[in-house]
Parts: structure tokens; C-alpha cells; sequence
């Protein structure tokens, strides 16, 4: 890998966790931008009963800006990794943006449609290297054995979609059972479902639960098989060592990580 290449996913994995920095509550106004500290204090202030439990004060202020902040921190580093997931597909597997996406809609009980999507794709027949292919051809039957998959599945898949997340232990039942809609739809499609966690923190009744909807999920540990590794996967599947990259860019990305800290924990 290039130091431009480098330096490219490094920006791809951090620029929207750096927005976080720039996080201010909205204390349920859902306006654009937030409150500042002064515009919390008039708006608290000027409620009588949070002025008498002293609620105005700069330090809830605070607590507010790093809760809501580091809800924000995990959810840009998500958005980060889902980007940076399509940009090394694109790279390593030769494949086109169109290809690493995937989308479908459906019909709501009110007859409105939704289009719903995943956050990466591999199409075996769009991969240009027959040796890339084929690697990516036998992990996804290993797979396919690893979820006891019938023989006319197996016989239609042409690829796999993925749901990425950087950890996942919300047991928020409503993305669960859109995830398991997702995972229906995509065998429909020829496609087998993957939830690639690049972190080791997954619920383990969420495990068990998406193992029964037959998806296929990889986790943020190291050194073991490439059906149960996101690690391995990428190394031995797709020929990116993504341990080496997070390695050799640990420290910038520590010391913007600090930064956005930092800026959260800050009464102004």
C-alpha cells in the first residue's frame, strides 16, 4: 500500500468522527446547530423549575454535550468504516462503485415505497482477478457450510451483502427486525447477508438471534478463521491487511480521537 493510499483510508476512516468536535446539544428543539452555553443557560433559565433545581447551571451543560457527543463519536466512527469497507472493495477486488452497493425497495402498508440498502457488496462475476475470485468463490461457500444453507441456495448465490457496524449491542428490536427483513430480501436477491462488526463489542443474544436468520457475521477479532474474523477476512479474502493499516496509523488516529474528546468535554 501507498503512503497516498494510506493516507486516503486513514481520511476516509476519521473526517466524519472529526465533525463530532463541533457537536452542541438541541435539548429536544431539533434545531440546526445546537444550543451554545449561553444560549442553554437563557433557555434553562428561563424555566422556573429547572432554574430552582439549578439545572442552568455550565456543567449539565457539559454532561449534555459529551453524552449526546459520544453518541455522535460512534455513530460517525460506523459511517467511517462503511466508507472505508467500499473504498478498499473498490481497490483490492477491482470492483466500481455501483458494484460495492446495494439497494432494494419495497412497498409500505400505505403504499409509499422505501428504498432500503446495505453498506458493501462483492458480485463474484464483477471481480476482474480470477485468483481474487476465487478466493472470495471459497470463503463464500465456507460460509454457506457454516449456515447449513440447502442446496438451491447455495446454487443461487452470486455474491454478499454487508451490514457494517463498528460494535453493536443495542438490543433496539426495530433495527433487529429490519436487519432480518434485509437478510430475507437479500437471499431473494442471490445474495448472502453478512454483519461485519469491526469491533470485538456484539451482544451476544444478537449473535444468536441473526444466526438464526441465517446471517453470516464476522467480528473485530484477531487471529482467528476468516468466516468468524472482519480481520482475517480482509487479509486472507480480500488481500488488505487491515490490522497493519490500524497499526502503522494508530497514532494519528489517537491524537484525533483526543481532540474530539477533548472539544466534547468543554462546557463552551
Amino acid at each position: 500500500m501507498t503512503n497516498e493510499q494510506n493516507n486516503r483510508y486513514r481520511d476516509i476512516l476519521i473526517a466524519p468522527i472529526s465533525e463530532c468536535a463541533n457537536y452542541t446539544p438541541k435539548f429536544g428543539h431539533g434545531r440546526n446547530g445546537g444550543f451554545s452555553l449561553t444560549e442553554f443557560q437563557n433557555l434553562y433559565g428561563a424555566d422556573a423549575f429547572y432554574k430552582w433545581l439549578g439545572l442552568d447551571n455550565p456543567l449539565m451543560y457539559s454532561a449534555h454535550k459529551a453524552a449526546g457527543g459520544i453518541t455522535s463519536v460512534y455513530r460517525q466512527i460506523g459511517i467511517g468504516c462503511e466508507r472505508l469497507v467500499r473504498a478498499i472493495f473498490m481497490d483490492c477486488l477491482g470492483l466500481d462503485a455501483e458494484d460495492v452497493t446495494w439497494s432494494y425497495t419495497i412497498t409500505g402498508a400505505n403504499g409509499k415505497e422505501r428504498t432500503l440498502s446495505l453498506d458493501g457488496r462483492i458480485i463474484l462475476e464483477k471481480i476482474p482477478n480470477e485468483e481474487a475470485r476465487a478466493r472470495c468463490e471459497s470463503w463464500m461457500m465456507q460460509i454457506a457450510d457454516s449456515l447449513e444453507l440447502a442446496a438451491p441456495i447455495r446454487q443461487a448465490i452470486t455474491g454478499v451483502v454487508f451490514e457494517v457496524r463498528q460494535g453493536y449491542k443495542s438490543k433496539d428490536s426495530k433495527r433487529q427486525n429490519a436487519d432480518i427483513a434485509n437478510a430475507a430480501n437479500a437471499y431473494a436477491n442471490g445474495y448472502i447477508p453478512c454483519l461485519m462488526v469491526m469491533s470485538a463489542q456484539i451482544d451476544d443474544d444478537i449473535v444468536a438471534r441473526y444466526n438464526v436468520a441465517k446471517w453470516a457475521i464476522l467480528q473485530g477479532y484477531i487471529g482467528t478463521s476468516s468466516i468468524a474474523s472482519t480481520f482475517s477476512f480482509f487479509k486472507q479474502v480480500v488481500g488488505f491487511d487491515f490490522v497493519q493499516f490500524m497499526n502503522n496509523n494508530q497514532e494519528y488516529f489517537k491524537e484525533k480521537i483526543q481532540h474530539v474528546l477533548e472539544q466534547l468535554m468543554r462546557a463552551e
